[in-house]
């Protein structure tokens, strides 16, 4: 498909460290040739270290679009530069999860997803942030920090996505419950003993494809906050078998509640898990951050839907 006057001039930000970004570089610059776009600026990541420069010296170009290629911890760092810049993002998924794009419903096959994204529609949508980090889908404490840790690269590069459910039965055996104190942004408190894990949710997907809640959206100005208690194995079991559905919610072992911002204190302080990375510590203050981000989704995507 062509390229419109508002993709004449595309930037391009690929970590090819991530799973399949050194394979994916020159087939998505050919796909934006091929497509008509005039001007394509291309910014190889070899690094974490090196993104935030790649993505400022792209930004710095005034292109219509950039998109960034990589997994979910390359996105987010990408939407923490572009948050309220105007500047338009669009998401190549070439990572493990590809979570974000799943909730956007960017296709995973990178030539349709480089044609969604000359073709699609802009958006806004809301990130999420935790002492003023970013997070795209999903914040957390608990379990889910334990499966983080044992989440290595080389673990996702051999077992792809079988890798979550291997890190997480391996974190389970040795998860020690904890006690938090929500404090929600309506001034009520929730006052929670032997949880397994408390989860702030942004958008809509996230850990390999399970869902926050039935009715969880990535632009409705509101965290779905869940924490899920200590139980039996079959408790957390059937609770297992709710994640991808998202209809965990509807269990007795699991508390629920919708809010604009939450503050989450423990007796100790904990690690908060943003996207897979380890990036804050409790206590924490989760909150929306309105209409942040300029995105790109298919013309048929459900992802945002709010004027």
């Amino acid at each position: 498909m062509p390229a419109d006057t508002r993709t004449r001039h595309v930037a391009v930000v690929v970590n090819t460290a991530s799973r399949t970004g050194a394979a994916a570089l020159r087939l998505v610059e050919g796909e934006l040739h091929r497509a008509g776009v005039e001007a394509v600026d291309v910014h190889r990541v070899d690094s974490g270290a090196q993104l935030p420069g790649a993505l400022a010296e792209a930004v710095g170009a005034e292109p219509d679009m950039v998109l960034v290629g990589g997994g979910d911890g390359t996105i987010g760092c990408a939407a923490s530069v572009l948050a309220h810049t105007g500047t338009t993002l669009g998401v190549l998924p070439l990572g493990t999860a590809n979570d974000f794009a799943r909730t956007l419903e960017i296709p995973s096959a990178l030539p349709a997803a480089v044609d969604t994204l000359l073709s699609g529609k802009v958006v806004d949508i809301d990130l999420g942030r935790v002492n003023g980090s970013v997070f795209l889908n999903v914040a957390s404490l608990g379990l889910s920090v334990a499966v983080t840790r044992r989440l290595t690269p080389r673990l996702k590069r051999r077992l792809g996505q079988l890798a979550y459910p291997a890190a997480t039965l391996a974190a389970y055996r040795h998860h020690r419950p904890f006690a938090a104190r929500l404090e929600l942004g309506d001034g009520s408190v929730l006052e929670l003993e032997d949880l397994m894990q408390v989860a702030v949710g942004n958008g809509r997907h996230y850990g390999g494809g399970l869902t926050v809640s039935p009715t969880a959206s990535i632009d409705d100005h509101l965290l779905d906050v869940y924490a899920i208690g200590k139980g039996r194995l079959r408790d957390h079991v059937s609770v297992a078998r709710l994640l991808r559905s998202g209809h965990l919610i509807e269990h007795d072992r699991v508390h629920h509640v919708t809010t604009r911002s939450v503050r989450v204190v423990t007796d100790e302080p904990l690690d908060v898990n943003l996207d897979g990375e380890l990036a804050a510590m409790t206590p924490a203050t989760f909150e929306v951050d309105r209409n942040a981000l300029h995105v790109v989704v298919p013309q048929h995507s459900r992802a945002a839907q709010l004027d």
